[in-house]
Order: structure tokens, then C-alpha cells, then sequence
């Protein structure tokens, strides 16, 4: 397959989820009126689960079908730093001031699970094959999907103590027509079967792609193919916006972060040539750790809130995430 048939099926690709991220906002936007959930727990939990889809279908055919290890670790940890770096997009179009000033506490409870998540990862990866395993599996890998479950439960159950002792209404009143939710539960569940659809395309698109290019799978999956998989997140953010729901778009980036953690479990599960993170480059950990950093800088900006701008364009903390991401730029280039 040629080059330039390569890049327009990745096109196509991206087209199709950006579409279907548009449409997974406003469907649960509505959602949310209707069943009283919150803006943010609709956005960490619902939104976060179906937009990281791409992820998920991407890493499974990744480790499943083209036996490329490398190519899934880099692209759910190479997500987490695309998402993490999106919240500068978000501060830039937020001129009246740093998002981080509105931006509701109760993420910083799913950022510290989101810290505690990669660092067993990073921690897995130094390791190699020294990590402890049971059969083909890493043992970290239940820990990441018990850590993902517990962080939805301790979110939700932070966040509504939280609008309690502020006593704000938890959620806008419920929508008047009954027809409503299942006519938007119908859009939601059919744009996620056409990122579902769309993802499940892209490994075999980004090992040919590699190999047509001469590059590693490492580089790949961190680059390219993360940023293709997290159009959904971008889509669904900025719907967001315009829908003045800041938290809902916190929340997304956040949980699809939790979530692509918890994606190399999954992907684990169904590789059967030992543990997925042994048989990664430890190249990976820098990736892991770049996220941890980035997601600490964010812990930072919604504890102090910055009021300036550097230039009178970006807060402080989103110099910071520019600063990081281009350190592991370099450093994977260097690799």
C-alpha cells in the first residue's frame, strides 16, 4: 500500500471519530440533564469510557492481531500526554482567565489516582522482565483495574460531598420530555460504535505506516496513532466549551487518561506471550513519567488557581505542560 493511501485512510479515520466526538458530547450533555448526574462525572466516567474506545479497540488488535507490544503501550501512555497537553488548547480559548481558576476541586482526586496509576506502569517498565508475573500476566495489571474502579467510585462519591457542603444544585433540572434520553442514549450508543468502528482501523494503518517510513512501532504508537485516538477527547472538549460545561471537559481528558491506564490491563489479558510491560522498550517509562509530571503541574494549577498570563496568552502551569511535553519529545527522538 502506498504512502499517500496510508495517510488518507488515516484521514478518514480521524474525520470519522472527530464527527462522532461531537455527537457523544451533545448526546450526554442531555444525558446528563436528564438523569441528574453531574456535568463532571458525566464527563470522567461516560464521556472518559467511550472516547478512549479508540485506545482500547487500537491496543487490543495491536497485542491481539499485529503482535506489536510496543505499538499498544505507546499509544495509551502517548494518549495520556496528548490529553494532558490539550488543556493548554483549552487555557489558550479561555481568554477571560486560566481555566484552572473555575475548574472544580474534585479533580484533583481523580488526577492523584491518574499519578498513582502511572507510576506502577513506570515502575513495571524499569523493571522488564525483573517485574513480578502470575502465568502470562503482570501483577500490576489487576492493581490498574481495581485503582480505575475505585477512582470512579471515590470521584463520584467526593464530588457529591463536595456540591453538598457548598450546597450547589448538583445538576440542571431534568429535561421535560420523556422521549428525550432514549432518543440521546440511541445517538450516544451509535457514536460509539463508529469510534469503536474507526479504532479498531488503526493498528494495522500504524504498523504499516511504520514500516513504510522505516520507524520503530514505539515511535508510532506514542505519536501518530496517540494523537489520531485522542481526536474523540479533543471533539467532546471543545463541544464542551461551547456548551460552557468546563468541568465535563476537565473531567473527559482526566478520565480518558484513568481509562488508558487501565487499557494496558485489558491489553494484557489478551497478550499471550508474557506480560505485556516486560516485553515493552523501557523507552515507554519516559512517556509514563512525562504524564505523571504533566498531570502534577494540573494538580498544581487547580490547588493555586493562577490569576496571570505569561505574554497575556497562557497561565504559568500551561508553559509548564509545553515545557514537559517538548522534554519528551526530545528525549524520544534522542531514544
Amino acid at each position: 500500500m502506498t504512502l499517500g493511501l496510508l495517510l488518507l485512510q488515516f484521514v478518514l479515520c480521524a474525520l470519522l471519530i472527530a464527527r462522532a466526538g461531537y455527537m457523544l458530547c451533545v448526546s450526554a450533555d442531555r444525558i446528563a440533564q436528564a438523569t441528574g448526574l453531574s456535568r463532571g462525572w458525566v464527563g470522567l466516567a461516560l464521556l472518559a469510557t467511550v472516547t478512549s474506545l479508540p485506545e482500547l479497540a487500537s491496543g487490543i488488535s495491536a497485542v491481539a492481531v499485529v503482535d506489536a507490544p510496543n505499538l499498544a503501550v505507546g499509544n495509551a501512555l502517548g494518549a495520556c500526554v496528548f490529553n494532558l497537553l490539550f488543556l493548554v488548547v483549552i487555557d489558550t480559548l479561555q481568554r477571560q482567565q486560566p481555566i484552572y481558576q473555575r475548574a472544580s476541586a474534585a479533580h484533583l482526586l481523580s488526577a492523584a489516582f491518574g499519578v498513582v496509576m502511572l507510576g506502577f506502569v513506570a515502575m513495571s517498565l524499569v523493571l522488564g522482565k525483573g517485574a513480578p508475573a502470575l502465568l502470562h500476566l503482570g501483577l500490576v495489571s489487576p492493581l490498574l483495574l481495581a485503582l480505575y474502579l475505585l477512582a470512579l467510585r471515590s470521584v463520584f462519591a467526593h464530588e457529591r460531598e463536595l456540591k453538598r457542603s457548598l450546597e450547589l444544585p448538583d445538576v440542571a433540572p431534568p429535561a421535560a420530555s420523556p422521549r428525550r434520553p432514549r432518543q440521546d442514549w440511541l445517538r450516544f450508543g451509535t457514536a460509539a460504535l463508529v469510534v469503536l468502528a474507526a479504532g479498531t482501523w488503526l493498528p494495522t494503518l500504524g504498523d504499516e505506516l511504520a514500516q513504510a517510513m522505516g520507524w520503530s512501532r514505539s515511535f508510532v504508537g506514542t505519536l501518530f496513532m496517540a494523537f489520531v485516538t485522542t481526536l474523540p477527547e479533543m471533539a467532546v472538549t471543545l463541544s464542551a466549551l461551547r456548551l460552557g460545561a468546563l468541568d465535563m471537559a476537565f473531567g473527559n481528558l482526566l478520565g480518558s487518561n484513568l481509562f488508558n491506564v487501565m487499557i494496558l490491563a485489558v491489553d494484557d489479558a489478551f497478550y499471550r506471550r508474557g506480560p505485556l510491560l516486560a516485553d515493552a522498550e523501557p523507552v515507554h517509562a519516559g512517556t509514563a513519567v512525562a504524564a505523571i509530571v504533566m498531570t502534577g503541574l494540573v494538580m498544581i494549577g487547580l490547588v493555586m488557581r493562577p490569576q496571570g498570563r505569561v505574554l497575556r496568552v497562557l497561565s504559568w502551569v500551561s508553559v509548564g505542560l509545553v515545557a514537559a511535553y517538548l522534554m519528551h519529545g526530545t528525549l524520544l527522538a534522542l531514544a
